[in-house]
């Protein structure tokens, strides 16, 4: 027993002396002129060891020992590419959109919300930054634009036309059901497709009614959402949706809508995902998911 004691004596100080080290001398100025000192740096190595390195790794890999058995991956930092920025895909994030992360969590994923202060916050997010030094480190980087939603276009007021307006972009405009699936029978498909292209739809997909797994960048296939049943992982409201299709997902096969739908193509879609979303676990979302598929298979 005190061999077992002894053990876990220098085990602990070990692991004191690697959270306490001061492994960086310099400070540091990365992408949109945020500037982190040397100290902040090493505070943030610290807080990273205590609660990230489990899952993330030592290295920022997302290769951590807690990690290897996650259905969704932990994110590999040192890609520099991350998946929920509130920029346009492929663009670097702003800090907020890291500590919105560590707020909030992402739905659906081993990755909770994390109760840390402030300068922990932005200590950590500045060291996450250095595994990725090529695309964070320097003047010369910069910073996507943030995407806020402004003022709802359709408001409660008009939230029934903003949901049928959704069905229709979701389905016939953007064809979202080509990578998640698609929640309208035959029939309501093609009146919407004479509605849109002036001409009715003849043919289905065999796969319409089924999500498709999708390639991605971070070296494994990802599932989109079916969104009566899963979490959407940024998302749970209206505004918040509007964000993401306007972002899109880094690193995935979710690209930008941001300028390839309008404005207010954008929000009544946002809304009638929300509507879809809020079927999740209820009686209500066996009649539904029977109702389009019955006969349509």
């Amino acid at each position: 027993m005190k061999g077992l004691n002894l053990v876990l004596t220098v085990f602990s100080l070990l692991a004191l002396v690697s959270c306490s080290e001061t492994h960086f001398k310099e400070d540091k100025i990365f992408a949109g002129g945020v500037y982190a000192t040397a100290k902040q740096l090493n505070n943030g190595k610290s807080v990273y060891t205590e609660y990230c390195l489990s899952c993330h790794g030592v290295n920022g890999d997302g290769a951590g020992y807690s990690g290897k058995g996650l259905s969704v991956p932990p994110r590999n930092f040192k890609l520099g590419q991350y998946k929920f920025g509130k920029v346009v895909s492929g663009e670097l994030p702003n800090d907020q959109d890291f500590y919105d992360i560590l707020k909030k969590g992402l739905h659906g994923t081993a990755m909770l919300p994390w109760d840390l202060s402030d300068q922990q916050m932005f200590n950590v997010v500045q060291y996450i930054k250095t595994f990725a030094p090529e695309k964070w480190e320097g003047v010369d980087k910069k910073l996507g634009a943030p995407i806020f939603a402004g003022k709802d276009p359709y408001g409660v007021a008009h939230k029934e036309s903003a949901i049928q307006r959704g069905k229709e972009v979701y389905h016939v405009v953007a064809q979202c059901w080509t990578c998640h699936r698609a929640y309208v029978g035959h029939d309501e498909f093609s009146q919407i497709s004479q509605k849109i292209n002036g001409s009715p739809a003849t043919e289905f997909d065999p796969d319409m009614y089924h999500v498709k797994i999708q390639p991605s960048d971070y070296g494994y296939s990802s599932m989109p959402p079916e969104f009566t049943s899963d979490f959407v992982r940024s998302a749970v409201t209206v505004e918040e949706l509007y964000v993401r299709l306007n972002a899109g997902v880094g690193g995935a096969a979710m690209a930008s809508w941001k300028g390839v739908l309008q404005d207010d193509e954008i929000w009544a879609v946002s809304h009638y995902v929300k509507s879809l979303m809020d079927l999740k676990d209820t009686p209500a979302r066996a009649q539904f998911i029977e109702s389009i598929t019955k006969n349509n298979k």
